[in-house]
């Protein structure tokens, strides 16, 4: 899909989520560093003004764009109508706690659901996005490549942070002790779903996190998009496709990868 315009005005849904993405990408890049007033959210979250204005320009954007259509977004909650045929779900700055203490491992997310997506890395310039079919990086501007998923790197990104609804059943961290992952992956730790956008680019083998059902989630859905057009292997940590029935997610390059993480998970 080379060629696929900026103008959000455009017809092209994946124009409309890159272009949310890459606003909300400019903000949360522009006020990296600043003192940040923390927005208590409960439960050991937060949010920061990052979050709140990466949002409000996203939503700038989509409105602009697509003035008919509802929006969830994890700051500012349901927009438009809830029975709207069309929903985008915006996560503007997935990585909050990396973010607010100077870590550059962050995503900006925007998603139509069932439908384009887009996840923009501010620091590095990228955004991975989809059209619903297939999915493609884009470095500064410039669409670069296809994306393709391959174990080769054998990094597998676990997520660590709580709470843990599978447990005692399932516990992430008994993963990385398994002795067959020690044998055969590596270990790396996010707590943001720029893993997500790795997995599907080649850069990592997997990506594990439990919970409940993540399809419909602002912070999973563009990057669960990303990885199912680029050909990544996508279920719930029981194997079964995620949906209101499944729980966690288990995001592999290929059946092979997949296959061994479910049996160590499974044992």
């Amino acid at each position: 899909m080379h060629g696929v315009i900026d103008s959000y005005a455009s017809s092209d849904d994946a124009a409309v989520a890159i272009a949310g993405a890459r606003a909300g990408a400019d903000v949360v890049r522009n006020m990296y560093g600043q003192r940040l007033n923390r927005i208590d959210k409960g439960a050991g979250d937060f949010a920061t003004a990052a979050d709140v204005e990466a949002e409000k320009t996203i939503l700038g954007v989509i409105r602009a764009a697509r003035p008919d259509d509802a929006v969830l977004g994890e700051e500012g909650g349901q927009q438009g109508a809830t029975d709207a045929v069309r929903q985008w779900l915006v996560d503007p700055l997935c990585g909050t706690l990396n973010y607010a203490v100077g870590t550059m491992l962050v995503a900006v997310n925007v998603a139509l659901r069932d439908g384009a997506a887009a996840v923009a890395d501010p620091f590095s310039g990228e955004v991975f996005f989809t059209d619903g079919e297939t999915a493609w990086v884009r470095h500064d501007g410039a669409d670069e490549a296809l994306l393709t998923p391959t174990c080769a790197t054998r990094l597998v990104d676990v997520n660590l942070d709580p709470p843990f609804p599978s447990a005692p059943g399932f516990r992430a961290v008994d993963l990385l002790a398994h002795p067959g992952f020690i044998e055969r992956f590596r270990p790396r730790v996010v707590s943001t779903t720029l893993a997500l956008a790795w997995v599907a680019a080649g850069k990592r083998a997997a990506y594990v996190t439990d919970g409940g059902d993540l399809s419909g989630s602002v912070h999973f859905a563009a990057g669960i998009a990303v990885c199912r057009a680029a050909g990544c292997v996508v279920t719930g940590i029981d194997g079964a496709p995620i949906g209101e029935a499944g729980r966690g997610l288990v995001v592999a390059a290929d059946d092979e990868t997949h296959g061994l993480l479910m049996s160590m998970m499974r044992s």
